[in-house]
């Protein structure tokens, strides 16, 4: 069985994640990036912004509230969702993020793992790729983030979205995440994708039990070592409602409670459907964070 290191916090620092021209500082503040589903059925907030009209009003809404990144996706990668053409995908959200290009200072991502809905959505404005397969359903995906000089987020999944919560096992989740990780950065670096244009995510929720998520946000910081930007993804997910007895809509004090410890064990990119409440989190988190550093300079003990 793989062994992982202690689980204490690493030390925080500034550096920067470029996407596209865009710089991002990460390691002394925590980032918030806003979801903006173009989709009639995701878990949450499917059907509510199906139509480009509401998309970009909700993604102008979220950049006025705090997000740091607004993350479009046009096909529902909840469990059991079924997928969509590239050319439906493309038709959902190229409208979008041509619009919010226009009319906001957002760093823009494309939730894709389709290399033609990635190029639409570059040639559209966006500055990051999120693929969930991690480049591994398409290594197309690295020479994009090459030559547009993209952010390039790569997620570990267990499975695919229609079959990943069927029966996942690990015998040790935070190590095999962290090794798939490592090995898909790796690979990143080989296909000539520069190593500041990276980001992970653990994928919670994504092939992982109920137990397996909270392992996973435990062992935070020791993804964090990986020395790329991490990304947590919890927001409204069935395991929060499956701990709190709490239906979808009344999750957002539970997914706030995960921002918390995210923000404060590690965690580089809060991925949020609650933005402005994010946002009041990880100000505090970081504030708390700055005074406690301001103290253990005096000599304060802590």
């Amino acid at each position: 069985m793989s062994t992982h290191p202690s689980n204490t916090a690493p030390p925080t620092q500034q550096q920067t994640w470029h996407c596209r021209g865009r710089q991002l500082p990460w390691g002394e503040r925590t980032l918030v990036m806003g979801v903006v589903n173009v989709t009639p059925d995701s878990f949450f907030d499917g059907g509510c912004y199906a139509h480009t009209d509401a998309a970009i009003a909700q993604g102008q809404a979220l950049r006025a509230a705090g997000a740091d990144v607004l993350d479009i996706g046009g096909e529902s990668s909840r469990p059991g969702a079924e997928p969509v053409t590239a050319g439906e995908e493309c038709r959902r959200v190229v409208p979008v993020i041509t619009a919010l290009a226009a009319t906001t200072d957002a760093v823009l991502s494309i939730d894709t793992y389709k290399p033609e809905a990635a190029r639409a959505a570059l040639d559209a404005g966006a500055h990051i790729i999120n693929d969930i397969t991690a480049a591994r359903q398409d290594p197309a995906m690295y020479a994009f983030a090459q030559q547009y000089g993209a952010g390039l987020i790569l997620m570990h999944m267990q499975g695919e979205p229609r079959t990943m919560q069927d029966q996942p096992v690990y015998e040790d989740v935070v190590a095999e995440v962290r090794d798939f990780l490592a090995a898909r950065l790796d690979a990143a670096a080989q296909a000539g994708v520069a190593r500041a244009q990276l980001a992970v995510d653990p994928g919670i929720g994504f092939g992982k039990t109920f137990d397996h998520n909270w392992s996973l946000l435990a062992g935070l910081p020791t993804l964090c070592r990986l020395g790329v930007p991490v990304l947590v993804g919890a927001s409204r997910k069935r395991f929060l409602g499956a701990l709190c007895d709490r239906p979808v809509e009344e999750r957002l004090a539970a997914s706030l409670a995960v921002a918390v410890w995210a923000a404060e064990h590690g965690a580089a990119i809060i991925r949020t459907h609650d933005v402005k409440e994010t946002c009041d989190v990880v100000r505090v988190v970081n504030r708390l964070r700055h005074a406690m550093t301001t103290l253990k300079q005096q000599g304060a003990p802590c």
